[in-house]
């Protein structure tokens, strides 16, 4: 059993009689510990965190705080507290909690953080429920509570036959007293934690009912369109709106900012408007294009001024003047666009004692507090309610799609509600950064990795490198650092920042680098990874042997290096605290590569929900996959090229191959897995088609290669 000791005043359990006579069990999230008891009532504000509450008819109502975005957060939460407490999972009921910073701690989505965050704290919730239900029982029995035990939501006392439920001990629960430690589970006793358990929104998802947030309505609510410039670096001229506002349906066309907002009574009546109004722009003269990019970027890999070092180990100029061989190579990585099946919308009501905002969004404390900046409002007088989203891949960590709708609201004086069209969401939105990165490897006479260079270039990319990443600590000459541009184009976090691309030029170029000193690839990681180990060159910030595990594990399930008329093709990578090894196989068919199968290895600690969690990991891939191969987004003059899904090319659904998953089993607590199964896939799919083709791949998309020109990647048929 694990012991809990009792903390700080910060973390308390507060329990009370809801007016049925239930429990309820809320619980602080800042320290995983167990803490004082303060009875309150259920019917009034409280100061906690989250909360569960088991009402008489044995339904467990666990509220979860973090918004939903498809990493089923919504789920693994209380299946976490419903393992603690023994709870009947089929009594259990989730809701989704409003935002509120007094109760909640990291009320966020990003950074694959959620579980690895409150994996303790929801550990000890449900564990001190259970405490208290189980004292209740003894106490009425008259009995010691150790010999009691309890399943599916029952307190049972083995030796004269009798059960309580959870529902029927709930008001006398709420009298005892908080003990100083708590005790929780073995690991080993694990019930709910680590099953298949389907997403509990399940039903709602697949009968329509409202989830979403452009699902959201409110009697009297306004509908808005906003016409944004066209290019970025450009601002409006003039605004001509006369023929849009006598179109049927449109209440007013107002101007903000650098925007035009057209408001009306239905979507199809603002679409029809908009295409008559006109707007007049100035165009700046430093419009940039993505031939001006790729003119800028041979610039400043070259640069000698603005280089920030990120990292240097030992003698990296006496290491390649002295080389047996050295290998360069430069890759390149387009902007990206985040195209969320659901594009940017939010509803929001703005008066003047305070605000309503409800939509989705993945910060929404940061969301309310740039609308209360806005309004010139305290943060307390905006509430702000979480629908689920429909993808956001980073996108909704932004809130400006969030402030238009307030903004828009206030100069209405109404409820309304802002919906992007796709056009608006692929040429306004905020893009992964363009990025060019040259390595370089010096080998000694007996191909030992001697030297290693990286140069990460990046257009609004911050540091586009991540300078204590495998091979670092594995080389004794080590140099990595970075050089910037600033550009009008917005950027922002795209899934598995920097890592989504990064990866895959890492390890395509050690595979290169492998192939150079004539050594097999995963043999050739192996043997850094010793190095790291044994003869560390610096600081080694990630787990060497978790590393390991999962290349070890994943070569042997691909059978890696044995089989026949497959091109196989791996990768490895650490990001978001987790391990991920893949094996990609490409087959020739009609004389056509054709990427067969993908297998994965991951080590994300332990797995609180094994469905959720196999659905990530293939979900990662096809997203890798799917960029890698086609995902590109070009500019022209300030403008986005590609507007719709028909310019835009993503993945098909005949297009992905099929995959094969495995868990690394070690009983360490969660680390994360919204994230780190897209980075390596790019990379082992690069070696792979590599293997098949006889020719290396230097820019995404793999689809614009030269190499692979008229190939019709991915397709099985």
């Amino acid at each position: 059993m694990e012991t809990i000791a009792k903390s700080s005043r910060r973390d308390f359990l507060k329990l009370g009689l809801t007016a049925t006579g239930g429990l309820l069990l809320g619980f602080h999230w800042n320290e995983g510990q167990a803490a004082t008891l303060e009875v309150v009532n259920a019917t009034n504000p409280v100061a906690f965190n989250s909360y569960l509450s088991i009402s008489p008819d044995d339904v467990i109502t666990i509220f979860s705080p973090n918004p939903e975005l498809g990493q089923n957060i919504k789920t693994s939460f209380p299946m976490i507290v419903a393992e603690e407490l023994d709870a009947d999972w089929t009594r259990v009921k989730v809701v989704q909690a409003a935002l509120d910073t007094q109760k909640y701690e990291r009320q966020l989505t990003g950074g694959s953080g959620a579980i690895p965050h409150s994996w303790e704290r929801l550990r000890k919730a449900g564990a001190t429920a259970r405490h208290l239900l189980m004292e209740a029982a003894a106490q009425r029995w008259g009995v010691p509570s150790a010999e009691l035990t309890t399943a599916q939501g029952k307190v049972v006392h083995a030796a004269t036959g009798r059960a309580l439920t959870y529902g029927q001990l709930a008001a006398e629960a709420a009298t005892m007293a908080v003990p100083a430690q708590i005790k929780l589970k073995d690991k080993k006793e694990f019930k709910i934690i680590g099953q298949p358990i389907g997403n509990v929104d399940n039903p709602e998802m697949v009968t329509g009912k409202p989830l979403y947030g452009l699902d959201v309505y409110r009697e009297g609510m306004l509908h808005a369109m906003i016409q944004r410039p066209p290019q970025f670096g450009s601002k409006i001229k003039s605004v001509d709106a006369a023929a849009a506002k006598a179109l049927p349906g449109i209440v007013d066309v107002v101007t903000f900012k650098n925007n035009v907002a057209i408001v009306g009574k239905s979507t199809w009546q603002i679409l029809k408007a908009r295409k008559a109004l006109k707007v007049e722009y100035e165009k700046d003269t430093a419009l940039e294009s993505t031939t001006d990019h790729d003119k800028l970027f041979k610039e400043l890999l070259n640069a000698t001024e603005g280089v920030t070092v990120r990292r240097k180990e030992g003698d990296v100029d006496k290491a390649f003047a002295t080389a047996a061989r050295v290998i360069t190579r430069e890759y390149q990585c387009p902007f990206l666009a985040h195209a969320p099946l659901e594009p940017m919308n939010f509803f929001a009501h703005v008066r003047a004692d305070g605000a309503e905002l409800v939509g989705p969004s993945q910060t929404p404390d940061m969301a309310r507090n740039e609308v209360a900046k806005l309004l010139g409002m305290a943060p307390q007088k905006i509430t702000l309610e979480l629908t689920r989203l429909g993808g956001g891949f980073g996108r909704r960590l932004k809130a400006d799609y969030v402030i238009e709708a307030a903004e828009v609201s206030k100069l209405m004086n109404a409820p309304v509600k802002v919906t992007w069209t796709r056009e608006d969401d692929m040429t306004g939105g905020s893009y992964r950064p363009a990025v060019r990165y040259r390595f370089s490897a010096a080998l000694d006479a007996s191909g030992n990795l001697i030297g290693y260079k990286l140069r990460g270039v990046g257009i609004n990319a911050g540091n586009p490198t991540r300078e204590d990443n495998f091979p670092s600590g594995a080389v004794e000459n080590l140099l990595i650092d970075s050089v910037e541009h600033k550009s009008p184009i917005t950027t922002g976090a795209w899934r598995a920042p920097i890592t989504n691309f990064l990866a895959y030029a890492e390890q395509a170029f050690l595979d290169e680098v492998a192939e150079a000193a004539q050594k097999d690839p995963v043999q050739f990681r192996l043997t850094l990874l010793d190095k790291a180990k044994n003869t560390p060159a610096g600081a080694v910030k990630y787990d060497v042997d978790r590393m390991r595990q999962v290349i070890e594990l994943v070569a042997e399930k691909a059978q890696w290096g044995t089989k026949k008329n497959v091109s196989q093709g791996f990768a490895v990578y650490f990001s978001h605290r987790s391990y991920v090894a893949q094996v990609a196989e490409v087959v020739m068919r009609h004389h056509t590569p054709v990427i067969e199968k993908i297998y994965a290895a991951a080590d994300c600690g332990i797995v609180v929900n094994l469905s959720g969690a196999y659905q990530q990991v293939r979900g990662g891939i096809v997203d890798g996959m799917g960029h890698a191969l086609f995902g590109n987004l070009t500019f022209k003059e300030g403008a986005a090229e590609q507007r719709n899904f028909n310019s835009y090319r993503l993945i098909r659904f005949k297009e992905v191959p099929a995959m094969e998953v495995h868990f690394v089993d070690n009983g360490i607590d969660p680390t994360g897995l919204g994230e780190p199964a897209l980075p390596p896939t790019g990379g082992a799919i690069a070696n792979a088609l590599y293997r098949a083709l006889g020719k290396r791949l230097y820019n995404q998309p793999f689809n614009k290669e030269e190499a692979l020109r008229g190939v019709r990647l991915g397709e099985k048929g």
